[in-house]
């Protein structure tokens, strides 16, 4: 491990935390809450050392989060995508390598929390700082305010950081800031930046670092599909907490006894699935075949959901499925490998030509015979072939805000014009979809949003122009797929899975019929 001076969550010491690091005085434990221990004590034990003395090297954990917090601003990047290749390039070890996760994602979900925070601690406002000075004040602050790293030294390697990859000058800046930061815990902080606030979404939004758009959008999103509002701040927690990784065997293909001989413990929502206990999953001979994937157990379902629906009418000797918006690829590994075992075959489309190769990395450890990727507009699909398959998915693009736990910066970047722009793509790819899917056959309309304007609209408009179709019972269909048989997912025909009820991806779905 390199000299990082911390503790991870389930560590119980630290190379310079003395043995106290998360002790108040007299050694008594200090809670929050939500029962989480803050390194505050009375004495903030910053480092007396001399100017000569302090850490002049960033440390790599540290570096690795900084530069993936520099891409993710300045290069429009995805967290989730940059942080793996980072953490192979500097050769990072298990635990450092967890280390620099919790802080690339903490500081990106936190964001809107620790720039209000930084913004007492600033003589000018934020926007007018070097970008990079910024992310690196985020990174200190999330490791002040909501990790168990002692202060001291928290402080001097985030310095020491900027002092290497920033310059002198801004290290001094830094410094200064943070030992602002520092004055407060995180509950007194928001206690501070609340006083006297009474705006319920406000409230809310600072509290769990979501914009005020995106509370509100989830908030009528829980009542749209039949849940109480009060449930508003265990979804926004459950956005914020780490998630889980899912791992699935495809079916007839893969098995998981290497994730089980490896600490992985079953799913206990779908079969075949299991919940990894980390690390580089990409050591697993399975994994690199591509029998064994990693995939949201919301996928999972929705996926198992599709093939699992009873069609009506005569299909034919052979069915003929089609995934509509394939990429990247893991749905549709999932439904070829399906459609494999039942004797069908996939139709996998996908219109971008880089992820359309993707899929079709994806799609190989399926044999050969059973699968077909075409690149191209799914929205043309429907009307060069239509009435030709007997099931449909449909996986539209969308905001995204079903996704926000595993898709730290993403909550940021998208705006309510993001769902505006998005609507008629979505309908016209529905409308191919069901072009597409022969009578007596079935569509799956699913999106990774719980967001009425991407979900339970979108089908009623395409739905109410059309004789020709029924919406079909989604939460029986998932149901049926589950280990649970009861996910309670259901309303009003359509089905919408939550991170704070079903520990899945807030998944939206809808099934369609043809009527023959």
């Amino acid at each position: 491990m390199s000299e990082s001076g911390r503790r991870g969550p389930n560590n119980s010491g630290s190379r310079d935390g003395g043995g106290q690091g998360n002790r108040g005085a007299g050694g008594q434990s200090r809670r929050n809450a939500q029962g989480r221990e803050r390194n505050r004590g009375p004495q903030r034990g910053f480092s007396n050392n001399a100017p000569s003395q302090r850490t002049r090297r960033a440390d790599p954990a540290r570096l690795v989060a900084f530069e993936v917090l520099r891409a993710v601003a300045s290069e429009d990047a995805y967290a989730n995508l940059v942080l793996p290749a980072r953490i192979r390039e500097h050769r990072l070890d298990r635990r450092d390598a967890g280390f620099a996760t919790e802080l690339s994602y903490g500081a990106l979900r936190g964001q809107g929390t620790y720039d209000a925070i930084l913004a007492r601690c600033v003589d000018r406002p934020l926007e007018q700082l070097d970008p990079a000075i910024l992310d690196a004040l985020r990174i200190g602050a999330h490791q002040l305010l909501s990790t168990r790293v002692p202060a001291h030294a928290a402080l001097d390697q985030t310095v020491g950081l900027a002092r290497a990859v920033i310059g002198a000058g801004p290290s001094a800046l830094i410094n200064a800031v943070l030992r602002k930061v520092t004055a407060h815990s995180m509950d007194e902080w928001l206690d501070i930046l609340l006083d006297q606030e009474t705006d319920e979404t406000r409230i809310a939004a600072l509290r769990h670092a979501h914009p005020e758009w995106i509370v509100r959008a989830l908030r009528q999103s829980l009542v749209n599909h039949g849940r109480p509002k009060t449930e508003i701040n265990d979804l926004l927690e459950a956005d914020n907490a780490a998630p889980v990784v899912n791992l699935v065997a495809l079916p007839g293909l893969g098995n998981l006894d290497e994730a089980f001989d490896n600490g992985a413990t079953a799913g206990e929502l779908v079969e075949d699935s299991a919940l990894s206990a980390g690390g580089d999953l990409g050591r697993f001979e399975s994994v690199r075949r591509g029998t064994t994937r990693v995939q949201d157990v919301g996928s999972q379902l929705v996926a198992r959901a599709l093939a699992g629906v009873e069609l009506a009418g005569s299909p034919g000797q052979r069915e003929k499925w089609l995934d509509l918006c394939a990429g990247p690829g893991g749905k549709a590994a999932l439904l070829a490998a399906l459609a494999h075992r039942e004797g069908a075959t996939l139709l996998a489309n996908e219109p971008a030509p880089h992820r359309a190769k993707l899929v079709q990395q994806a799609l190989s450890a399926v044999p050969h015979d059973s699968w077909t990727v075409r690149t191209g507009d799914g929205r043309e699909v429907g009307a060069e072939q239509p009435e030709t398959f007997d099931r449909v998915l449909v996986d539209v693009p969308c905001s995204g805000l079903g996704a926000l736990r595993r898709r730290p910066e993403s909550r940021w970047r998208r705006s309510p014009k993001d769902i505006g722009d998005l609507g008629p793509l979505q309908r016209e790819l529905l409308k191919s979809a069901i072009d597409a899917v022969k009578p007596g056959g079935v569509v799956a309309y699913v999106t990774c949003s719980p967001h009425p304007a991407e979900t339970t609209a979108v089908v009623g408009d395409v739905l109410g122009k059309r004789d020709d179709l029924e919406l079909l019972d989604a939460g029986q269909a998932l149901d049926h797929v589950s280990l649970t048989g009861n996910l309670g997912a259901g309303h009003e025909l359509t089905a919408q899975l939550w991170p704070h009820v079903h520990q899945t991806d807030a998944m939206f779905m809808a099934i369609i019929r043809k009527k023959a």
